[in-house]
């Protein structure tokens, strides 16, 4: 089945919540689908902080995050959804940004109402554009997709800047203007969050959670029974594998060998499963 059907039938015709861990690369996509998880988040602060060694601030051009969303894309079979930031610039940016991004396999495209360079969602000192500007900006996105089932997302940081009010009158506009499924970003209380979708029924709401951020974590199942449709865990598994490598690293620091953690590390053989080896063998063997 298509992706982009795939996720329109999570979205509208299937019980539950849709749980999209993120990834910054290729393999760890795969690893998310081999999990059992139904759609893949294209992590945009994973990306600055695995390519850039750095924070989540803007720094990325657009060709790079594509060439990763497109990686990622080819990578598995489940949909991906792909934080597309501001669409990099203004609403004609923008257009571009969704054609490539649609063309490279992505099934929803999160845009979002920051100025740029725009800041993660849990960081101080987020600025936004306006609320015209936005929705011109949703509309262009509506407009230049070519496929009915690939959906926008239009996200709204306005909670840190001008209240959760304010910021749940933005996502109502940008419903208005044609966006699929509204991301209010970063509620700081339960009862923000169950006021986002309370005041937002007709549309699917996405919940983000960011550990040691603004959101109080909840469970899964919470928050179905708060209303969330999808729910993010952005930066989880880059931040796991952070602290495992330090701690690796400093083990092979004092102990000065591997030999004790051959039981903490995948096999050569699993490593080799896991970035289809048998499968590049069979090509050299048909064709070299």
């Amino acid at each position: 089945m298509d992706k982009n059907v795939k996720f329109h039938n999570l979205l509208t015709k299937e019980e539950g919540i849709i749980v999209a861990p993120g990834a910054a690369n290729a393999l760890t996509a795969r690893l998310i689908e081999e999990a059992g998880f139904p759609a893949v988040y294209v992590t945009g602060a994973g990306l600055s902080n695995n390519m850039l060694g750095m924070a989540d601030v803007g720094l990325l051009s657009f060709k790079e995050v594509l060439d990763q969303v497109k990686y990622i894309c080819d990578a598995v079979n489940i949909p991906v959804i792909a934080d597309g930031d501001t669409g990099f610039g203004n609403a004609i940016n923008l257009v571009r940004t969704v054609t490539e991004f649609e063309h490279a396999g992505v099934s929803a495209i999160q845009l979002e109402d920051q100025s740029t360079p725009k800041k993660c969602g849990h960081f101080d000192g987020k600025q936004i554009v306006s609320v015209e500007e936005m929705t011109n900006k949703i509309k262009a996105a509506v407009d230049t997709r070519k496929d009915p089932n690939f959906k926008i997302i239009a996200r709204t940081d306005a909670r840190a800047t001008e209240g959760i009010d304010s910021a749940i009158e933005r996502a109502q506009r940008y419903s208005e203007a044609g966006a699929d499924i509204l991301f209010v970003e970063a509620p700081q209380t339960e009862d923000e969050m169950k006021t986002i979708t309370k005041s937002l029924p007709h549309a699917p709401q996405i919940a983000n959670m960011v550990e040691h951020g603004l959101t109080p974590l909840k469970t899964n199942e919470e928050l179905e029974t708060l209303g969330y449709k999808i729910v993010l865990y952005a930066n989880f598994l880059n931040r796991r594998a952070i602290k495992a490598m330090q701690d690796a690293l400093l083990s092979l620091r004092e102990d000065q060998t591997t030999q004790h953690m051959l039981d903490e590390i995948i096999s050569m053989k699993e490593r080799n499963r896991l970035t289809h080896l048998t499968k590049i063998k069979h090509l050299e063997d048909k064709y070299l």
